[in-house]
């Protein structure tokens, strides 16, 4: 499995193609709310086995979205795996702690990659979400013994 930030329109497009995938056809978000946001901010992250898109994730800031991973591919770490990038794009960013809107149904999820709850569920796209964070400071150490 490769992991690399979106540089090129194909890449960017790939991005684009697994949110939508996921949101929009699997869960029915509206497409003016799921295309939101692309901006020079945003470091978009995809995920290719074999050299096919098989997930996605947005950085922006200090949040975390749009993690996406397309239905067959799931339950094979490639989320964990997107995940880990994503924090360690944020932390080479400066960036030392992170947050994100998690679906309720897969909170559990990021628990075990030690995302802490925080706050009550509100509504996100007519779904039921949690802000989550992770203090990732830690990674700043891990990543200068690499």
């Amino acid at each position: 499995m490769e992991i690399k930030i979106a540089n090129t329109k194909q890449e960017v497009i790939d991005h684009f193609f697994v949110r939508g995938e996921v949101f929009i056809q699997e869960q029915n978000v509206d497409w003016s709310i799921e295309f939101d946001g692309l901006d020079k901010e945003s470091i978009l992250i995809n995920a290719y086995l074999d050299s096919k898109i098989v997930g996605a994730a947005r950085l922006h800031g200090h949040k975390i979205g749009r993690l996406a991973v397309l239905k067959p591919y799931r339950h094979q770490k490639i989320g964990e795996s997107i995940m880990h990038e994503v924090e360690r794009v944020a932390v080479s960013n400066g960036i030392y702690e992170v947050y994100l809107n998690a679906q309720v149904y897969v909170k559990d999820f990021y628990e075990k990659l030690g995302y802490r709850e925080q706050g009550s569920i509100f509504q996100e796209a007519n779904i039921d979400h949690i802000r989550m964070t992770k203090d990732i400071h830690q990674l700043v150490y891990e990543i200068r013994e690499i």
